[in-house]
């Protein structure tokens, strides 16, 4: 499948930007459930249930959540051919604040586990994972690192930082101002909000923070057991991890995209891969590939539904 961008969105930014603040996406009623992690800690799950036996687990990026446009487009386009939803929300991304003091992070693959665990323990025969940018990244992890039940029969996956210190340092470049900015003083407003909850965040000089590296270094690496940025980037990143990964598996990177660096398109490394197929089309932005159509799809939501169904 080609994508062709609208002529409108002449650049990767436009691409990223517009579906993010423009699409509009009505009646789409999640069911929401709340799990326990074994660490006494909670994940908000949205559930849409048709009763069927194959359940779509759907991943979101960067600061998040279910309701973000390009999770419920998903969402909603899957569930119209027949499959059960379920878009999670990782810790701290749903409304109410999460009571450890550990966040979220692309490589925190135990939280993964624990939903699909709980999704097999409702009877579901057949599973498919989605993720997007980060939880892209999530989820090329978990298939690499961790058991693969049997249950799981295909992953695709859309604007992945496979390499996250490269990708870290291209959203930070002049160019890419408002979307770090962005994430920046979104990650700088959830540390204050939960230290307000939780002891043992210290926010002595969080105004002199001025790029995502080092908010990693200051509290995403501490927090999560790693030495640093630098050791967190190394050991999250799926790049370096993708020849354990025997599940079909398909990732696209437009590339166009803004947020990512040149060592995430591994044309070279998946040529020959039994399970892995990596996709460049040559537009689409970063979680963007806006369509106009009669069905109302986005060209990643077609995708998705062809590469299932195939």
């Amino acid at each position: 499948m080609s994508y062709k961008r609208p002529l409108f969105l002449f650049s990767g930014h436009l691409e990223t930007i517009y579906p993010s603040l423009l699409r509009s996406l009505k009646n789409i009623a999640y069911q929401r459930e709340r799990i326990h992690t074994p660490d006494s800690d909670f994940l908000d799950l949205d559930w849409i249930r048709l009763g069927s036996d194959k359940l779509v687990i759907i991943s979101h990026g960067l600061e998040g959540n279910s309701t973000r446009s390009y999770m419920k487009g998903m969402a909603h386009a899957l569930s119209e051919k027949g499959f059960d939803i379920l878009a999670w929300n990782f810790r701290g991304c749903s409304e109410e604040m999460n009571q450890q003091l550990r966040f979220y992070h692309s490589g925190a693959t135990d939280d993964l586990e624990c939903v699909v665990r709980h999704a097999i323990s409702r009877g579901y025969s057949e599973l498919y994972l989605i993720g997007f940018s980060l939880g892209g990244n999530l989820t090329l992890k978990y298939l690499a690192e961790r058991k693969v039940y049997s249950q799981i029969q295909k992953a695709i996956v859309f604007s992945v930082p496979l390499d996250l210190h490269s990708s870290c340092v291209k959203i930070s470049k002049p160019a890419n101002w408002i979307y770090s900015n962005r994430f920046l003083k979104s990650l700088k407003e959830k540390i204050i909000r939960k230290s307000t909850t939780v002891s043992g965040l210290d926010l002595k000089g969080i105004e002199k923070i001025k790029t995502l590296l080092e908010f990693d270094d200051r509290y995403t690496a501490p927090l999560h057991g790693f030495q640093s940025a630098l050791d967190y980037y190394a050991k999250s990143s799926s790049l370096y991890l993708l020849d354990a990964i025997t599940t079909p598996t398909l990732i696209v990177n437009a590339q166009n995209d803004p947020f990512l660096s040149e060592v995430c398109y591994p044309l070279v490394q998946l040529k020959n891969h039994a399970a892995v197929k990596f996709e460049n089309p040559r537009y689409g932005g970063h979680v963007g590939f806006s369509q106009f159509n009669k069905n109302g799809l986005y060209w990643s939501e077609e995708r998705a539904i062809s590469f299932f169904t195939e």
